[in-house]
């Protein structure tokens, strides 16, 4: 493996603390050195040319690592957002100021200010219980945060793990006799998940049962989530699966090589309007057409019902290069510095780059959570699943 790298405050630096892994690096970590403690990335910018490891020592090293997708996908960044808050409280920064920072990170995925909220809260019950504002009282308010964010992470795992089982039940339903051929947008993996993912995960519990026959992977332009990052997963767990262009999807379907789109989601609203990936909303309409399942994986937290509907989703807007250029691998390349552009348009080109698309319900087959399966897909019978959910989790 490629040597790791450290980040403090933006900076990346080579890291002669933490010891390389196995080719089984998990996403995030959390490590107590001598030095005090720090939160551990696989940069997923690097993958797959390189599996190196950012390892973030303050709250503004982990918001640039989110804002640069170095750690990505909804329900990791709520993972990420309250590990940060642990990571403020244990270092001695001024938690509100991280948490403020780390929940405006990336706009749309509600996992992410969902997360920093929930070890906040346990930072500052901690506090109000008597810790006080001493040296002993912020050490277990700090604890306390750690604490949230450890059980956040382990019941992220446990929830892959549910929605993998509800969603290989509806596949095998809506699809008797097995042999799928899914579909799949973007990255919804263990690279976003504290457990084997959301979307992928049904794939991947498909594909054990011997029911899997193709996955076919998106590449999910501008940034290349599903060729970098899905293919390399599903390479990994020795899936068949096939890459393939987003705009080579409408042939596909047309052929009649597909038999259900599965994807994830960045937030659900309270109508049941799905935001994902930009190029999930095309992948519904087709579905749609050909009279193919469209089926979301997501976590109950990924549920916003204080959104009311699509429209009032922020979609977040992200740079034009990122359009007009091609990234280069980190790796770097001959002649090109790691990380450079490779202009693909003229000088000085305007470009439309949202980092999400909406899905309105009356296109969605339905949605998995690790507390059942919505479908059909209405407001009322969202309230009511998270309803349950509260209810199960509070018991």
């Amino acid at each position: 493996m490629a040597d790791q790298y450290a980040q403090t405050g933006g900076d990346i630096r080579p890291s002669e603390d933490i010891q390389p892994k196995t080719i089984d690096i998990p996403a995030i970590r959390w490590e107590e050195p001598a030095e005090g403690p720090v939160l551990v990335l696989l940069d997923q910018t690097r993958l797959p040319a390189e599996e190196v490891e950012l390892v973030c020592t303050d709250p503004q090293g982990l918001v640039q690592a989110i804002r640069s997708l170095a750690v990505r996908g909804a329900p990791l960044l709520g993972i990420a957002g309250a590990y940060g808050v642990a990571l403020a409280a244990a270092r001695g920064f001024d938690v509100q100021d991280a948490a403020d920072a780390l929940a405006g990170a990336r706009p749309t995925a509600v996992n992410l200010g969902y997360g920093v909220r929930r070890a906040q809260e346990a930072y500052r019950a901690a506090l109000g219980n008597g810790s006080g504002n001493g040296a002993a009282g912020l050490e277990r308010a700090a604890a306390a945060a750690l604490a949230a964010a450890r059980a956040l992470h382990q019941e992220d795992a446990a929830a892959s793990a549910k929605m993998a089982d509800h969603g290989l039940r509806l596949l095998d339903e809506l699809l008797p006799g097995g042999n799928h051929r899914i579909l799949t947008h973007c990255n919804t993996g263990a690279l976003v998940s504290g457990g084997e993912g959301t979307a992928f995960a049904v794939a991947l519990a498909a594909h054990r049962a011997g029911r899997l026959r193709r996955l076919w992977v998106d590449e999910t332009r501008p940034l290349l989530q599903g060729a970098r990052l899905t293919a390399y997963e599903a390479a990994r767990n020795g899936m068949a699966y096939t890459l393939l262009t987003d705009n080579a999807a409408g042939s596909l379907f047309a052929a009649g090589e597909v038999d259900a789109v599965l994807i994830g989601a960045d937030r659900i609203a309270a109508d049941g309007s799905v935001a994902n990936k930009v190029g999930s909303y095309p992948l519904a309409v087709l579905a749609r057409y050909h009279h193919v399942p469209f089926i979301v994986v997501a976590p109950v937290t990924t549920v916003d019902l204080l959104t009311p509907d699509g429209a009032s989703i922020e979609v977040e807007q992200r740079a034009g290069h990122e359009v007009t250029e091609v990234t280069a691998p980190q790796a770097p390349l001959a002649g090109m510095e790691a990380g450079g552009g490779i202009p693909v348009a003229p000088l000085g080109t305007q470009a439309y780059n949202p980092a999400f698309d909406v899905t309105p319900p009356e296109l969605v087959t339905a949605i998995v959570t690790e507390s059942g399966v919505v479908s059909p897909v209405t407001g009322g019978s969202l309230g009511e699943l998270c309803s349950r959910s509260r209810q199960v989790t509070m018991s």
